[in-house]
């Protein structure tokens, strides 16, 4: 029988009206939505469902907005039986999705775990204050590539390497000048294309540092315990420790780390898994997923 992992989405998935419909159906996704708002103290489901869009987009109302609308999916999903959650071998998350796995993996209880994202993305969003900065698509593009063109961008600020997400599809993220000259020079190294993303700032660099360490001082206040199924941790590349403590490490790392988002596919498949769920809101890993090996499956979560 084919094996399943659970994958889940990042930052970037969110949009207004997200999760609506999928309350309108089902009690379950409702309920996970009322535990939200209690543990945040606000309506969350309101600005999922009405916006605006600039409230919404913000870093830390985007990061557990989409962490509650992704375990509402899967809270659907075994409502309905639709698709086996029980089933499922192992699970992953990408950047902000990591949370989520940890969360449908019972490691962390959804409470703690949209309280967390919330603080986490108010440091991150400290941060891009504190220090501009800008992250960088580079298409076409291979490590190797990505390497020689922020050590040639390097004379212009920090900057580095933050996702590596899939085959020909490398982010680089640093300080404002540093994305400008290897905005300028990608073409030069071989790279197809080179596209600005939209977001507040250098986020999985260098200058994420101070976040990483302020999000460790909560994330020792929460009860963490070992995943009941395998939980891919994206600073790795393959799956969190039995303990603790290592969760925290490397969910500390990866604020102002690399995300070896691709690392952890390979790892999961080598492990024979065939079919992947994604659960609400967007589609964007099963785009992924397409390009790491084509013939996986990915099936999406109701949203």
């Amino acid at each position: 029988m084919p094996k399943t992992a659970m994958i889940c989405p990042g930052q970037g998935a969110q949009k207004v009206g997200m999760g609506k419909e999928l309350c309108m159906r089902s009690a379950a996704a409702r309920g996970v939505f009322d535990r939200a708002a209690h543990a945040l103290g606000f309506d969350i489901a309101k600005l999922c469902f009405d916006g605006p869009d600039e409230k919404l987009n913000k870093t830390d109302i985007a990061q557990p907005a989409i962490l509650t609308v992704t375990m509402a999916s899967i809270a659907a999903m075994k409502e309905s039986g639709d698709i086996k959650t029980d089933k499922i071998a192992f699970s992953a998350g990408l950047s902000l999705g990591e949370y989520s796995a940890l969360c449908f993996a019972g490691a962390i209880e959804l409470e703690d775990a949209v309280r967390l994202v919330r603080n986490r993305g108010q440091y991150m969003q400290q941060a891009c204050d504190e220090q501009p900065g800008a992250m960088l698509s580079l298409m076409g593009a291979d490590v190797e590539t990505a390497q020689r063109i922020c050590e040639k961008s390097s004379e212009s600020g920090r900057i580095g390497i933050a996702n590596l997400n899939c085959p020909g599809q490398v982010v680089i993220s640093g300080e404002v000048a540093a994305i400008d000259e290897a905005e300028k020079i990608a073409a030069e190294f071989g790279a197809k294309r080179a596209i600005r993303l939209k977001v507040a700032g250098a986020f999985h660099s260098a200058l994420m540092q101070g976040a990483g360490d302020k999000l460790a001082r909560d994330l020792a206040q929460v009860d963490f315990k070992v995943p009941r199924v395998p939980t891919l941790a994206n600073a790795a590349g393959q799956p969190h420790p039995d303990s603790a403590d290592g969760i925290r490490e490397n969910l500390r790392r990866q604020v102002s780390g690399s995300v070896y988002w691709e690392k952890c596919v390979r790892w999961i498949q080598d492990k024979g898994v065939t079919n992947f769920v994604e659960p609400a809101p967007g589609s964007v890993l099963g785009g992924l997923m397409k390009k790491i090996d084509a013939s996986a499956v990915v099936t999406a979560g109701p949203a």
